[in-house]
């Protein structure tokens, strides 16, 4: 394995099974399986929550048509997540989902928003926060002490200014960071299908960088606390964090928009228990991309069955959203019955890595690196 990373192959064989229903059976027995062991081991250092910005979002697509409300949006919060872990020794930093704001905004669904209500509308609904670097210098962390970053999946990326250009035009915005890249959504990405295209920025990877790449597959161990592990169905590659921390394991995904997604039985939004009970479901997925929703139910049953419950309110899941939905006045009635908010883990090991020239070179190399067994 390069970049000293783990393959972990325990859910390999479930998710082989061929038809939906015995799959996700045998998904959650590998899940309870892999629990076991994980809990079991060592913890991450720590975890800091640094949110980015506020949207609006389709209310159908936030609870998957299934909330009795006649808001059409919610507010969501959307997150970046510093984790600091152990690997043999040594200190390593990862950011999950540290998405460039602005260039978001290219995203055909968003962009077709802001042209629909107007520049200065579309301001006013997202709130804007302190930017990214100056929330990690403020626990001392500098952008050359990231070693790697990763999102749940490619919605809204443009991932130019992040890992720089080939052509030197642009400079990687985390130097010394390695992209953690499911190749089967980085692939996909070059020729998307049309329920995908409405969320990718058509440009977004073109001349990045690919000596800032590493194409994965599979699930991975990065290091004491911290698993990528494959959840497919939002997207083709969509992946999820999961953390071992002092207040049990977290995952991290977009699969759900806000505790209510993972344990809508115990829902307060009107609706959610009501099909949930009918139809038999245990998840309502976020559901703006429906062609492979099978997937993305089995992906969230592992969800639930990989994390703790909360402590504070034991009938939900420490599923945190990265784009978590946000009580607001635009939206009466679609409150979360629980907000996470946060998760805030151990103490922030302050920045000992001095600049790396790789922030100033404009020489690339054009290999990938590959993160596969």
């Amino acid at each position: 394995m390069t970049l000293g990373l783990q393959r972990i192959s325990d859910l390999d064989e479930a998710w082989s099974v061929p038809r939906h229903g015995p799959q996700l059976r045998a998904v959650r027995r590998a899940a309870e399986r892999l629990r076991e062991r994980f809990v079991s081991g060592p913890r991450c250092v720590s975890v800091r929550t640094l949110p980015l910005s506020t949207l609006a979002y389709p209310t159908r697509y936030a609870f998957w048509a299934a909330a009795f409300a006649p808001a059409p949006f919610v507010m969501m919060t959307h997150r970046c997540v510093l984790v600091q872990f152990q690997r043999n020794g040594e200190l390593k930093n990862l950011l999950f989902n540290p998405t460039d704001v602005e260039a978001a905004k290219a995203t055909p669904f968003f962009a077709r928003f802001i042209e629909t209500v107007g520049t200065r509308m579309s301001e006013l609904a997202a709130g804007k926060f302190e930017p990214l670097e100056s929330q990690l210098s403020r626990v001392g962390v500098t952008p050359e002490d990231i070693d790697y970053v990763a999102f749940d999946h490619f919605h809204t990326q443009d991932l130019r200014g992040l890992l720089g250009t080939e052509d030197g035009s642009r400079l990687p915005r985390f130097p010394n960071a390695k992209l953690l890249a499911p190749r089967s959504e980085w692939e996909d990405w070059d020729d998307l299908h049309p329920f995908q295209k409405a969320w990718f920025v058509r440009d977004g990877k073109m001349g990045v960088r690919m000596d800032n790449v590493a194409l994965t597959a599979g699930d991975l161990a990065l290091g004491d606390g911290v698993m990528l592990l494959r959840t497919p169905g939002h997207t083709a590659g969509n992946q999820t964090l999961f953390l071992n921390t002092e207040s049990g394991v977290w995952g991290i995904s977009e699969n759900g928009t806000c505790a209510d997604n993972w344990s809508p039985l115990e829902s307060r939004i009107k609706g959610l228990a009501f099909l949930c009970k009918k139809q038999d479901l245990d998840v309502v997925l976020n559901a703006n991309t429906p062609e492979l929703g099978a997937l993305q139910y089995t992906s969230m049953i592992l969800e639930r069955t990989m994390v703790d419950r909360v402590r504070r309110a034991p009938a939900f899941v420490q599923m945190f959203p990265s784009s978590e939905v946000t009580p607001s006045l635009i939206s009466p009635g679609l409150a979360p019955s629980l907000l996470h908010r946060a998760i805030t883990h151990g103490e922030v090991a302050r920045s000992s890595r001095a600049p790396s020239a790789r922030g100033t070179s404009a020489s690339a190399s054009a290999s990938t690196n590959e993160a596969t067994a």
